[in-house]
Formats: C-alpha cells, structure tokens, sequence
C-alpha cells in the first residue's frame, strides 16, 4: 500500500522558476507541509528534483515553462494559483554572460523576470513573498540615468525593447546585457513591490549573490577564470560563496522575520563592491 505522508488539505504552495542550486537552497528551508511547484525549461532537471523532493515525502508538481515567453509564465502562474494559495514565488531563471548573446540576456534575464513579476503579482497571496535573484553585478557599470531607471520601472515588459537605453547600440555585448539587466532587476522589484505586489498585501524583493559556485558557474569559470580569480582575490572574505549561504539569506528575506522589508535588494557577496568601489581592483584588469 502506497503511504500518503500529508494527510492536510488546503496546503499552501511555494514556486520556485528556475529550478538551480540557489533556488532549491532557498526552498528547502522554506517549504514544510507545502506543495511544491518546480517549472523550468528541462524536462531532465524537472525530473531530478520532483524525485529528490518526494523522496523527502513532500507533494511535488512540475512544469515545463519557457521563462521569455510571457504566455507561457503566465499558464505557469495559472497552474500555482490552481495548486492552493500561493505564499512564495522564487524565480532565479537566466542566462549568465557567457551562455548567451546580449539579445538573448536581455530577453531571458531583463523581459522574462518583468513577465514573471507581473504574472505572479496577479495570483501571490495576502501575506505571501516572493525573491528575484539578480547579481552583484546590478552594481557594476555601465550606469544608466536616473530617467532611464524610472523608464525600465515603469515599461511595461512587452515594450521595454523599445526603450533607448536598451537598444542594441547601447547594449554592444553579453557582459553590458548582463549587467543592466540585473540592475533592471533591481528596479523592477522596486516597482512591484509599489504596486501590484504591494496592493495584494505580499512582499517582493532581490538578492544579488557575489561569486557562487554552482555547476552553471562553471562555464563562467572556464571562459574567465584570471578575471574570476582576482576578484576572489580582492574580495574581504576571500573566498566564493555556496549556495547554501543564498539559500539562508533567501529564507530570511521570505520569513515573517522579514515582515517589513519589501522592495530591496540584499547583496551577498563577500564584499565584492565594496572592494570594487574602493578600487582594491579593477573589472578590465
């Protein structure tokens, strides 16, 4: 006889987009007598952790979603909203800047997050949280004006390729792409968490990791490793973080030990801006 290990109905759901390292490790600290929702774009990553969590005895569903396609993120959102009340929404779907060309990082990382933020600002509970993960190097440069950051908050997502400052002149590689979307990131929590986050009593927010290893980090490594390695160098705590220490931060930022902190972001990155903004070294060497 099969055992049923959660007899309660009604169970509240959490969601997690982009089902990676610092993802799970958010989840996982968060997600007793929940059901959990998984989407990503592989079906083969959507099957390693719905084993991995029923394994722990927890009700799992999955979903196949497309992260730059706005339709296909709000089926996703209609899914959850169908699960049970929805009480925490993790989205950390992306491309990193060597895995894509500036269009593609601009669509995934820039368009995709304002697709999914608007999605689940529409079907996120009274009382519930939710967590963007951006980058530390929505700190870097290029920065852009105080008007073009008012216009990325408040363009809506289906016209943002529109706008000057994300044009393909001003966007000229992958490192700019990733860059400013992180920064968009930024601001677009700013704005939901204003608005239609704000207005259904849930709060919003961003982390931006420093130097994470996870496997995707790899390929980051490997196309940049002198220009990781001195940054890691220079970093206070001269080390890269795990994506354990995101998933404490993740936790805090979701709890009720949080319940007044919304539209923020929280970098967690060892000091890396801080050693970047007092010149300990230099991104171009």
């Amino acid at each position: 006889m099969a055992i049923i290990f959660d007899r309660n109905e009604n169970r509240k759901v959490a969601v997690l987009l982009g089902a990676g390292s610092m993802g799970t490790a958010i989840l996982r600290r968060v997600c007793a007598g929940m059901t959990l929702l998984f989407g990503d774009i592989s079906e083969k990553r959507l099957d390693e952790v719905k084993r991995e969590y029923q394994g722990y005895g927890y009700a799992v569903e999955t979903m196949v979603v497309d992260a730059n396609s706005k339709e296909s993120i709000e089926a996703f959102a209609a899914k959850a909203a169908e699960l049970g009340e929805v009480k925490y929404y993790i989205h950390t779907a992306g491309h990193s800047p060597n895995q894509a060309s500036p269009e593609k990082i601009i669509d995934l990382d820039l368009i995709g997050s304002k697709y999914a933020l608007d999605a689940f600002g529409k079907v996120i509970a009274k009382g519930g949280a939710g967590l963007l993960i951006s980058s530390q190097t929505g700190y870097m440069f290029p920065p852009l004006s105080a008007e073009e950051e008012y216009q990325i908050m408040t363009t809506p997502a289906d016209k943002l390729k529109e706008l000057p400052c994300l044009s393909p002149e001003r966007i000229t590689n992958s490192g700019t792409a990733y860059i400013v979307s992180k920064k968009a990131n930024h601001l677009q929590v700013q704005y939901a968490a204003a608005h239609e986050w704000g207005e259904r009593g849930a709060r919003i927010n961003t982390i931006s990791p420093g130097v994470i290893v996870t496997p995707l980090a790899y390929d980051e490594f490997n196309a940049n490793g002198a220009g990781y390695q001195r940054m890691i160098d220079a970093t206070p705590m001269r080390r890269v973080g795990s994506p354990d220490e995101i998933g404490a931060a993740g936790a805090f930022l979701l709890s009720d030990a949080a319940s007044y902190v919304t539209g923020t972001d929280l970098l967690v990155d060892g000091g890396t801006i801080a050693a970047l903004k007092n010149k300990k070294f230099n991104l171009g060497r």
